[in-house]
């Protein structure tokens, strides 16, 4: 921000009209050539840049180097100023943090634990991180099982490698009962074949074999029966050593070799959306407002509600046949903290304005929705919005929590403050955007009112003792408005006055604000189950703005 301002600084200056005078002293100096830096001045400049450059050089080729994507690394590598660097790193933790909202990134301290130990336990006359178990180990972190082998010894080896026993070389196997995007009972062998206490990652597990080059030693199954030559080893085509296995059964080349490959690249769950944290930085980006509201639907599922919101003018629109069109791509992921993907949505948002109401309607907000069912838990939300025009991005990381609601506990609804409320016809109940029941609600993201407005109010009220002879609720819900913590305004409402359900009940109503001076505000909803005396308080904050002024008749 601070670099466009100074770009913003120099255009800006370059149009301001400049004294004569001044100008005509200073010509005769910009007119002279300007000295050529020494052979010294350059050697100093080029120390002091790369002094000022060798911290991020370090984070970049030894600190995130495993786990950094292609396009997050050819970004960083454009940037010009150690102040884009900073940012983009900061940026960079902040995408992998499982709870973006704490100060806390559980992430970045579990990877540079796993450099440390990676450091302290496999070092061997080059750093730890610099060795293929430490790499496997910071980007994958500890295996499940490990089968170390230091001193070597005698193997016997499995049927699918050809049986017999022979000598190997210290050989350690790692297995993980699950790697993202690879599989299920992974194994990764390293061997050591030098004995210099530097093991390598090995596709064939032949290699440790330490017999495989002495003639009659090591012999396996087959070849001491005389069926096969210990020479045809070396003419296998599978990339390994192998003796042939019993049964004719052995390793699979293709699987092997691409297990091989893909537990050097850390998991990508982020894959289609990794570029997006270059772009936060490199390119212009959509702002977008969002908020998250929970409806109970059963016992194990909540609905959550996504609503996003973009001003108009952040948009490119393109005029055709008396229209201005904006399109919008939107790619939406919600992950558990483990990466797990629990729901992805994508859509084409398009917003179409007539030329004679677009200048009008630029200066408003487009806002879109996306409902979907979870269970209760802490969730990571991943959107991405693209204007197909401008190729401009918007992205949107952050923790999604979704209250778990008890059985026998009164509670209630998120409290939504509406622009729009009124009911559906029974056909559209329960679909599409807004629709929450039989009711088409569209949150005010933010809660800012005319006094001409109605505010809408939303709350759904859940686990309602019912009386056992009239089978109804009684309830007492009484709304109060405060400004500056004093009540301004008060009414209460009994169940026969509200929507019932059984045991839930649906508060939705218009609030005239007309009666409101301009100011900041607080609603508070206060519910008593007058069955079980159990209570549940919703509260929102808004704002209502000053009037607009009339424009004088001229």
């Amino acid at each position: 921000m601070r670099r466009v301002c100074s770009i913003l600084a120099v255009f800006c200056f370059g149009l301001l009209p400049s004294n004569s005078a001044s100008a005509q002293d200073q010509q005769p100096e910009q007119n002279r050539p300007s000295k050529a830096p020494s052979k010294k001045d350059r050697k100093q400049q080029a120390r002091k840049l790369a002094k000022e450059s060798a911290p991020y050089n370090t984070w970049l080729g030894e600190e995130a180097i495993y786990i950094i994507t292609k396009e997050e690394r050819d970004a960083f590598l454009h940037l010009t100023t150690n102040e884009e660097r900073e940012q983009f790193i900061e940026e960079f933790w902040r995408r992998r943090n499982p709870d973006p909202d704490s100060p806390d990134n559980a992430a970045r301290e579990e990877h540079y634990r796993r450099i440390a130990y990676a450091n302290e336990r496999f070092s061997s006359g080059i750093p730890g991180w610099k060795t293929d178990r430490g790499r496997i180990y910071i980007i994958w972190g500890p295996p499940d099982e490990i089968d170390s082998h230091a001193a070597g010894g005698t193997y016997d080896r499995p049927a699918e490698q050809g049986g017999g026993s022979t000598t190997t070389y210290p050989w350690e196997l790692w297995r993980y009962r699950h790697l993202e995007d690879i599989g299920e009972n992974i194994e990764i062998e390293f061997v050591d074949p030098s004995g210099s206490g530097e093991y390598h990652q090995t596709m064939d597990p032949g290699e440790k074999d330490a017999l495989a080059k002495v003639p009659g030693a090591g012999l396996s199954t087959c070849e001491q029966l005389g069926l096969c030559s210990k020479s045809q080893r070396f003419t296998n085509t599978n990339g390994t050593i192998l003796p042939a296995p019993i049964g004719g059964i052995g390793l699979d080349e293709f699987d092997n070799l691409e297990r091989y490959f893909k537990v050097q690249r850390p998991p990508e769950h982020f894959k289609d959306l990794a570029e997006m944290v270059s772009v936060r930085i490199l390119r212009n980006q959509i702002h977008m407002d969002y908020r998250f509201d929970f409806l109970r639907v059963t016992r194990d599922s909540v609905l959550v509600a996504i609503t996003l919101q973009v001003a108009n003018r952040d948009l490119s629109f393109k005029g055709k046949d008396g229209v201005q069109s904006a399109v919008l791509n939107l790619y939406g992921r919600i992950t558990t903290l483990s990466g797990r993907v629990v729901q992805t949505f994508e859509d084409v948002v398009s917003r179409d304005f007539p030329d004679s109401l677009f200048q009008s309607s630029v200066n408003l907000s487009s806002v879109y929705q996306k409902s979907v069912p979870l269970r209760s838990g802490l969730y990571r939300l991943d959107v991405v919005l693209k204007d197909a025009q401008s190729g401009n991005v918007g992205v949107i990381d952050a923790a999604l929590r979704v209250p778990l609601y008890e059985e026998e506990s009164l509670d209630a609804s998120s409290l939504i403050l509406a622009d729009q409320i009124h009911p559906v016809p029974t056909s559209q109940i329960g679909q599409g955007p807004f629709v929450l029941g039989n009711y088409k609600v569209r949150p005010r993201i933010n809660p800012e009112f005319s006094p001409a407005d109605k505010m809408g109010i939303f709350l759904q009220l859940y686990n309602l003792k019912l009386d056992a002879q009239s089978h109804k609720t009684s309830v007492s819900v009484a709304y109060r408005i405060l400004k500056d913590h004093q009540q301004v305004w008060k009414q209460d409402e009994s169940s026969e006055q509200l929507q019932q359900s059984r045991e839930q009940i649906t508060i939705e109503r218009n609030l005239p604000l007309s009666s409101l001076a301009s100011g900041n505000y607080t609603l508070e909803i206060y519910v008593i189950d007058l069955l079980t005396n159990q209570t549940v308080t919703r509260t929102a904050d808004f704002t209502v703005k000053p009037p607009l002024a009339a424009k004088p008749i001229t």
